[in-house]
């Protein structure tokens, strides 16, 4: 059965996500944050790039297979909404909520980019007219629910929703981006060649982040200490995280991709309290169970 690559596509795609959020939070101290999302798409788009381009190509193509049906012409149409996906989710998304963290906390940001999977639901439930069971949305609330308490902490009172509206709005517009694409993207997922549609969405975004930083005039100094850790976020955090996420799609759909990458907050815990030894409480244990438990059920309801 199909469905199953999608859900490895999905947790595999929400694992690799999650554990670079650790990372770039070594990175961040030392460079400035647009600089680092352009640096990461770029090198997530000259190593996938490099695999498109090298004997590796087939055995990842082979990886890649599944029996749905996939289509190996690129049209005008696939052009423009590749177009409309790098400018939605590598450009405008992580421009408005990296400016949107500079005016809001760390908590409220926290909080607020879990709107990130309500937006890539609804739109898949509103537009793209993906159906699920009453089982299926319940699985959905646990995810979201868990993603919440996750990245809270369950510690409500620190919210300052209505003290720094703007930085909250920007996020709230990052996200709503971020939803586009990935529903945007479900039109390329079944392009039989995976590797070259991410590749470009990846070179171009990293190319537009990096121009954008350079018209701010922001700083372009990279310790090389902070290399390593771009690399290893780019190739894997961002180019297979997204190859991966296009799996997903196309097995499963936007609702349970975009559901199931939430728990991507989970890894990114998790990896943090074995590296960072950041603390993970009770309410965040429970909240793991709680969104492992919706994955499991989404699973069987397929």
């Amino acid at each position: 059965m199909t469905h199953h690559w999608g859900y490895v596509g999905a947790v595999a795609s929400a694992l690799l996500f999650g554990i670079g959020a650790t990372l770039n939070k070594i990175v961040l101290t030392d460079v400035h944050p647009t600089v680092v999302a352009g640096l990461t798409y770029l090198f997530a788009g000259i190593a996938l790039a490099a695999i498109r381009f090298s004997p590796v190509r087939r055995r990842v193509m082979q990886l890649l297979k599944t029996p749905t049906k996939t289509d190996s012409t690129f049209c005008r149409k696939d052009a423009f909404t590749l177009a409309l996906v790098v400018l939605a989710g590598s450009t405008i998304a992580p421009f408005l909520f990296l400016n949107g963290l500079n005016q809001t906390t760390a908590f409220n940001a926290s909080l607020l980019q879990n709107a990130e999977s309500l937006f890539t639901v609804l739109i898949a439930f509103i537009f793209l007219k993906e159906r699920a069971g009453k089982k299926d949305w319940f699985a959905v609330l646990f995810i979201v629910v868990g993603a919440v308490l996750l990245t809270t902490n369950a510690e409500f009172g620190k919210l300052t929703l209505t003290e720094t509206i703007f930085g909250n709005a920007l996020i709230l517009g990052a996200c709503l981006f971020w939803g586009i694409d990935n529903n945007l993207s479900k039109f390329l997922c079944f392009k039989e060649d995976l590797i070259l549609v991410t590749a470009s969405k990846c070179l171009v975004g990293g190319s537009l982040l990096l121009l954008l930083a350079y018209f701010f005039g922001l700083n372009f100094s990279v310790p090389l200490t902070a290399l390593p850790y771009l690399v290893v976020v780019g190739v894997f955090s961002i180019g297979l995280s997204i190859l991966f996420f296009m799996l997903g799609l196309r097995e499963i759909g936007s609702l349970r991709t975009g559901a199931i990458f939430s728990t991507s907050a989970l890894f990114g815990a998790f990896f943090a309290f074995l590296v960072l030894r950041e603390t993970f409480t009770a309410v965040q244990v429970l909240a793991g169970l709680l969104m492992v438990l919706g994955v499991y059920v989404l699973y069987r309801r397929s």
